[in-house]
């Protein structure tokens, strides 16, 4: 006979779940998926099918998709060689047709596609719909003492929430596409996770979880067992002065600080690469990846594993 599953394993899984789904229904989480998730089928419908899970026990999900790596790769078959500066993307005009086409059309429609399979009732939108993003185009800035134009990228004034408040209210799972425009209608990218992070503060989210292929935050990049479980905004600080966060992580940790300054309780990072990953950081103490909040002292007992 073929081995058959302990039922009591389950039944103690949904008891020790049931307490967390009553405090976050009715919450807002911001997901932020880095484009490395929708690289490779198996973490795109692993990840989706988590979400399709926290939308189904009633928490009010938003998704913000990034999409470097199919950019960086559409942009190399078309003879254009990507920039990146400090971890951001340089975007000059040719560059910021092909971010359109591969956020806005390419990675949403996927995203939206397998929400469908899901039975997920989302709707892909811009920064550009209902002026969900207001942004201007940035101007150089010194970076690394050199000055640097990004081009066509954005730096964000407000987040119009009214559309994302009214779909989350119809019952609809937004998911979002960085790309924004200025007052002109002159399109801009805007950094994926610094979209997440505006969005979670003006929706007041519950929580903000950066899906990406790191496990989370790590003292040393060398040590895969320098895994930083939990840290506030000082520790954050403290890592980048002693050089931990570098390139792609650098404008998360800015993305991290302006969520908690603006109202988000909760931000984690996380790897899809880790099973269940985000299920894993909702419903249990131990989490996978780093929790960061905005003291240290805010923690509960069990959230620090004591």
């Amino acid at each position: 006979m073929p081995n058959r599953t302990d039922p009591m394993v389950t039944v103690r899984a949904l008891k020790s779940a049931a307490p967390y789904i009553r405090i976050f229904k009715g919450k807002v989480f911001i997901i932020k998926a880095s484009g490395g998730v929708f690289g490779n089928p198996d973490a795109t419908r692993n990840l989706m099918e988590q979400v399709a899970i926290l939308h189904q026990v009633g928490i009010r999900v938003v998704v913000v998709h990034g999409g470097g790596e199919q950019l960086t790769g559409i942009q190399q078959s078309m003879g254009i060689e990507p920039k990146m500066v400090a971890g951001r993307r340089v975007t000059d005009a040719k560059s910021i047709e092909v971010t359109s086409m591969v956020l806005n059309g390419l990675v949403n429609t996927q995203i939206l596609g397998i929400c469908r399979e899901l039975s997920i009732n989302a709707v892909g939108v811009s920064g550009v719909a209902a002026g969900l993003i207001r942004a201007h185009k940035r101007p150089p800035v010194v970076v690394e003492g050199q000055t640097v134009d990004y081009g066509f990228v954005g730096d964000i004034d407000l987040v119009d929430s009214k559309v994302l408040q009214q779909l989350l209210d119809d019952g609809l799972m937004p998911v979002v596409s960085p790309v924004s425009c200025d007052d002109k209608g002159t399109l801009l990218n805007i950094n994926a996770d610094t979209v997440a992070a505006a969005i979670g503060g003006a929706l007041k989210a519950e929580k903000l979880l950066l899906v990406t292929g790191a496990p989370g935050i790590m003292e040393s990049l060398d040590d895969p067992h320098s895994l930083v479980s939990y840290t506030d905004l000082a520790g954050l600080q403290k890592l980048k002065d002693q050089g931990s966060l570098k390139d792609g992580m650098l404008p998360k940790a800015t993305a991290i600080e302006a969520a908690i300054r603006g109202g988000v309780r909760r931000v984690h990072c996380i790897s899809y690469k880790t099973p269940d990953s985000v299920l894993a950081e909702v419903f249990t103490n131990e989490g996978t990846g780093t929790l960061i909040v905005e003291d240290i002292k805010g923690l509960s007992a069990a959230e620090q594993g004591n």
